[in-house]
């Protein structure tokens, strides 16, 4: 049977490509890369995770400023492009409700939301037009998710994202099930969501799921999707364009980064967090404490009586560059990046490399292309 690689449908919105680019925090994917993505087709996507800690206005609360903050991004956003955008929102944040009453004010096309089990987010949202996209790791998680929001909301996910284990950032596995690679994979975890999105879809609502979580390349795109995904959602590859709102020193990071140097450790916020080593990475794993004061109380999940150093303050730092009092989060492809590429560049090369591996059962690698493709974009091969 044919797959075509064509637009994605979340409810009656319709994104152009069906490449969602993940949300990355702490400014990491903010106005710059969202627009830039929304501008090529894809679904750009702003993060709302650590917008107060640095907004220039200290003398209001730090929910007041994080609120008010996220406001501006969205607008500036929509200033930048025309095509439908999404805001990334955390379940583990204490201001979760003040953040996605801001998007939903806004109308913001999409809220897709992690790092816990969004079961509320529907009765948040007051006006129909804002398209609601949970992340799962798990069946389990996807059928939770569904089953509540149809009983107390009737309504169900415009969209599930399901995330594996080679994802960048704090992932939602235990560290066992990090290391027991036979038993959790993308590709296992995606066939079970996607029977349990079939079993809650009817006639007026199917419920697209999408793959994320070391989706690198079009051979990636082209696999998951063989296997039933509408789209993927991707974030490392996004960190190393001219666009992607974080420092020079980050992006740097990604592209001298070997593949020993990708690591997960333990963060603070009690998940397993994919990180770049780094000197820093090194001290605060062996348990020096570094000092903080913690001005934002922005997890509920973060015990600042028994962690040794402050997450918000270590990502807000490397994404200023300061390298050596932080450290660069990512996938577990990030070694693979060495150059820095326009957003428009990089997504004309995933739409070609997808197209020609989608259809080419034969192909062993997205490099091995059609001879009338290698023909026809040489600086693929």
């Amino acid at each position: 049977m044919k797959i075509e690689f064509k637009g994605l449908s979340l409810g009656n919105l319709r994104i152009g490509l069906p490449i969602i680019q993940g949300g990355m925090g702490v400014r990491v994917s903010s106005s710059s890369l969202a627009s830039a993505v929304s501008n090529e087709g894809a679904l750009g996507v702003i993060a709302a995770v650590g917008l107060g800690e640095e907004c220039g206005e200290e003398k209001r609360d730090y929910k007041m400023r994080s609120r008010a903050e996220l406001t501006n991004i969205i607008r500036q956003t929509r200033g930048m492009t025309k095509n439908p955008f999404g805001v990334n929102i955390m379940c583990v944040l204490t201001n979760y409700d003040e953040l996605v009453e801001a998007a939903q004010a806004e109308s913001v096309d999409v809220i897709i939301s992690g790092a816990g089990l969004p079961l509320r987010l529907p009765a948040l949202i007051k006006n129909s037009q804002t398209r609601l996209v949970p992340i799962v790791s798990s069946a389990r998680a996807a059928k939770i998710i569904c089953s509540t929001w149809s009983r107390r909301y009737n309504r169900l996910p415009d969209a599930i994202v399901v995330e594996g284990p080679l994802a960048g950032g704090h992932l939602g596995y235990s560290l066992a099930e990090l290391a027991d690679t036979e038993n959790f994979s993308l590709d296992g975890i995606l066939s079970e969501v996607l029977a349990v999105a079939r079993s809650f879809e009817n006639d007026k609502s199917r419920i697209p799921v999408i793959a994320a979580g070391g989706i690198f390349d079009g051979k990636d795109i082209a696999r998951v999707m063989r296997l039933g995904a509408s789209g993927v959602q991707m974030a490392t590859r996004f960190v190393c364009t001219h666009e992607c709102d974080v420092s020079l020193k980050y992006k740097e990071a990604y592209i001298l980064a070997k593949k020993e140097d990708i690591v997960v450790i333990q963060s603070p916020v009690g998940m397993p967090g994919r990180v770049i080593r780094n000197e820093f990475v090194k001290k605060v794993t062996e348990g020096e404490h570094v000092a903080f004061g913690c001005e934002y109380k922005c997890l509920y999940t973060c015990d600042t009586k028994k962690v040794n150093y402050c997450i918000a303050k270590a990502l807000l730092n490397a994404y200023r560059g300061e390298l050596d009092k932080g450290f660069a989060m990512c996938g577990s492809n990030a070694y693979r990046i060495n150059k820095i590429v326009s957003v428009k560049d990089l997504i004309s090369e995933l739409v070609m490399e997808t197209e020609a591996c989608l259809n080419a059962p034969s192909l062993q690698s997205a490099t091995e292309f059609p001879p009338s493709l290698a023909a026809a974009h040489p600086a693929l091969l």
